[in-house]
C-alpha cells in the first residue's frame, strides 16, 4: 500500500495538544492493524532542541539513534510502536543548514537558491523519510514505508516562522493527492457566557488563504458541541459537519483515542484516505482507563529536581511514574520538591511522610546539594529511593561523603579540576566547545550483574537504554565504594563505564546513569517504575503501621 499522509496543524492559541491528537490517532490506526510512524516539523531555527531551556520548550526527549528532539516524540512512542529516529524531528534551523551546505557544495548548479523550491523541496523529501519504518536498533536505512505517516506542524497557523511547512504540505497533497493526504485542524473553541467559534472560522481562514483546507476538525472545547454550534462550524469553515470533532478535556490524556474513537474519528480518517481495515482492537485502552480511575490504594512520592515550576520539563518521568502507578493499580502523587530549597534543616520534614523518593536528571550545580541531602535521608532512613542521571550521580557523592570516607567528593560539573571529584568528564569531553549533540546520547548496551535487584527487576542481564549526559562516574574510585558497601549493578561493557548502582542492605536503592522514562509506555510500563512504586507502596504500608496515629495521613496532592 503507497504510505498515506495526515498533517495536523493547530490554530488560535498554542498548546492546544496536538502532539497528543497526532499520538491518539497513531494509537486508534495501529488499533486497526497499520503501521505508523510520527513526524514533528518544527517551526524554530535551533538545529534541535538538545541546547533550550527546559523552562521554555520542556524536556528533551532523545531517540534510539541519540537525536535530541521535541517533547512530542515522547508522546508519539508512548502511544505508539514507532521507534522513532532523527528523521521524525525536522526544524527550520535544519533545513536552512541542509540547503546552505548543498549550496556551498554546488549541488544546485550555481541556481539562486530560494524559499520555492528549494527550502520546500528539502522539507518534501524529509517528509517522505519519515515515512520509514524504524527497528530497535535505529538501522533501518532502506526499510520499508509506514502505511500511514502523522505530521504535526509546531507553532499556531498564521505565526511567519510556520508559512515553509505549511507551503510544503500544500504542495504535499498537490504532488500526491487528495486519497493520499488529510489535513487535520485542531483549534480551540472560546468559552465565555457561550461558545464563541470566531476565532475558529479566522484560523480556518487563515489556512485557505495559504491554500489548504482541512478535512477535519477537532475543536478543543469543555463541553460536547451542540448540533447548533457544529452546523456554525461547518457552514463558515466548509468542514463536513460529520467531521467537526469534539476534543474535550478529559481525566487522562490516555483517553483521547477512546474518545476519539466514540466520535467515528478513526471510520472518518480511513473514509477519507480509502482505506478499509478490520474494527478497531481498543481493549487494553479501555483496561488501561479502567485501572487509571479505579486504583485500590495511593502512594506518595517525593520528586525532587530543579524545574519542578514547569512540569514540561519532566514529562517522560511524569508519565513513567503515572504508569508505574497504573501497573499497580495504584494512584501515583507526585510531590514536586525544587532541590534548590532543601537544606539539612528542612529535608527531613518534607520527607518523612514519603512513600518514596525520586531524585530526577538535570544540569549544571544549582540544586545539586539539595538533592545530597534527599538521598541521605532516603538512604540512611531506608526510603525507596530511584536516581536517574544526575540523582545516580549525587548519589554516588552522597555515598562518597558520607560512607565512603571521601569528605571533598564532588562532581566536575560543580567544580572542575579537583582530585576528589568522584563523578567527571570523560577525556573526550573535555575542551568541547560546542554543547549542541557532543553528549553520550542513544540506545547504548548494560550488563547487568547477575543476582543483583536490578537484574531481578529486568529479568535479565543485558539491556539497552537511552543516554543523555557529559559526565561518569571515575573507575579509580570504584574500588573504595564498593568495599564501603556499593554495589555496582550494571557497566557498559565496552568502556566499563558504570552504569547503575544499589545498596543490598536497603530495601530499594538503586541509581542509573540512563533514562529509562524514555521508553516507558501506558500500556507496557518500564519495569524499573512499576518496581519503585510497588516497593513504596510496601514501604507506605509499614510506615502507617508504625507511625502514630496523629501522623496517618493520606495525601490529597495530585500527580
Amino acid at each position: 500500500m503507497q504510505t498515506k499522509y495526515i498533517f495536523i496543524t493547530g490554530g488560535v492559541v498554542s498548546g492546544l495538544g496536538k502532539g497528543i491528537a497526532a499520538a491518539s490517532i497513531g494509537a486508534l490506526l495501529e488499533s486497526r492493524g497499520l503501521t505508523v510512524s510520527l513526524m514533528k516539523l518544527d517551526p524554530y531555527i535551533n538545529v534541535d532542541a538538545g541546547t533550550m531551556n527546559p523552562f521554555q520548550h520542556g524536556e528533551v526527549f532523545v531517540t534510539v539513534d541519540g537525536a535530541e528532539t521535541d517533547l512530542d516524540l515522547g508522546h508519539y512512542e508512548r502511544y505508539t510502536n514507532a521507534v522513532l529516529t532523527r528523521r521524525h524531528n525536522c526544524t527550520t534551523g535544519q533545513i536552512y543548514d541542509t540547503v546552505i551546505r548543498k549550496e556551498r557544495a554546488g549541488d544546485y548548479l550555481g541556481a539562486t537558491v530560494q524559499i520555492i523550491p528549494h527550502v520546500i523541496d528539502e522539507i518534501k523529501v524529509t517528509i517522505s523519510e519519515a515515512a520509514r519504518l524504524s527497528d530497535n536498533n535505529a538501522k533501518a536505512t532502506t526499510a520499508p514505508n509506514a502505511d500511514i505517516c502523522i505530521v504535526e506542524i509546531g507553532g499556531t497557523v498564521g505565526d511567519i516562522e510556520s508559512l515553509p511547512f505549511l507551503e510544503a504540505i500544500r504542495q504535499f497533497r498537490h504532488d500526491h493527492g487528495k486519497e493520499h493526504t488529510l489535513f487535520v485542524h485542531l483549534t480551540l473553541i472560546v468559552q465565555t457566557s457561550e461558545m464563541k467559534t470566531k476565532p475558529t472560522q479566522h484560523s480556518v481562514g487563515k489556512l485557505r488563504e495559504i491554500g489548504i483546507q482541512p478535512d477535519i476538525l477537532i475543536c478543543r472545547t469543555p463541553e460536547i458541541l451542540s448540533d447548533k454550534v457544529r452546523s456554525k462550524i461547518s457552514m463558515f469553515t466548509n468542514v463536513p459537519e460529520n467531521s467537526v470533532v469534539n476534543g474535550l478535556n478529559v481525566e487522562s490524556v490516555y483517553e483521547v483515542p477512546l474518545m476519539f474513537h466514540q466520535q467515528e474519528l478513526d471510520n472518518a480518517i480511513m473514509t477519507y484516505l480509502q482505506i478499509w481495515t478490520g474494527s478497531p482492537k481498543l481493549q487494553p485502552w479501555v483496561d488501561l482507563i479502567e485501572n487509571y480511575k479505579n486504583p485500590h490504594d495511593v502512594v506518595d512520592i517525593a520528586f525532587i529536581g530543579k524545574y519542578v515550576a514547569h512540569r514540561d520539563s519532566y514529562e517522560s518521568l511524569n508519565e513513567a511514574l503515572l504508569h508505574g502507578g497504573i501497573a499497580n493499580r495504584l494512584k501515583v502523587n507526585l510531590h514536586y520538591i525544587d532541590s534548590e530549597f532543601l537544606t539539612k534543616r528542612n529535608v527531613f520534614e518534607q520527607l518523612e511522610l514519603m512513600d518514596g523518593v525520586l531524585v530526577a536528571p538535570g544540569f549544571g550545580e544549582r540544586g545539586t546539594e539539595g538533592k545530597i541531602v534527599a538521598i541521605e535521608i532516603a538512604r540512611t532512613k531506608q526510603i525507596p529511593f530511584f536516581g536517574i542521571c544526575l540523582g545516580m550521580q549525587m548519589a554516588i557523592v552522597e555515598f562518597a561523603r558520607n560512607v565512603a570516607g571521601i569528605e571533598d567528593a564532588s562532581s566536575g560539573e560543580c567544580r572542575p579540576d579537583h582530585p576528589e571529584n568522584v563523578i567527571d568528564l570523560m577525556p573526550e569531553q573535555e575542551g568541547q566547545k560546542e554543547t549542541g549533540g557532543t553528549m553520550r546520547l542513544g540506545s547504548q548496551t548494560t550488563v547487568l550483574k547477575k543476582g543483583s535487584k536490578i537484574a531481578e527487576v529486568y529479568n535479565k542481564t543485558k539491556i539497552s537504554e537511552r543516554h543523555r549526559h557529559r559526565y561518569e562516574v571515575m573507575n579509580n574510585f570504584v574500588p573504595k565504594f564498593v568495599d564501603a558497601g556499593l554495589t555496582i549493578s550494571g557497566h557498559h561493557p565496552e568502556r566499563d563505564l558504570v552504569e547503575t548502582i544499589e545498596l543490598s542492605e536497603h530495601p530499594w536503592f538503586i541509581g542509573c546513569q540512563y533514562h529509562p522514562e524514555l521508553q516507558s509506555k501506558p500500556l507496557k510500563p518500564h519495569p524499573l517504575f512499576s518496581s519503585f512504586i510497588e516497593a513504596s507502596y510496601a514501604n507506605r504500608q509499614t510506615r502507617l503501621n508504625l507511625l502514630p496515629k496523629s501522623k496517618k495521613t493520606t495525601s490529597t496532592s495530585n500527580a
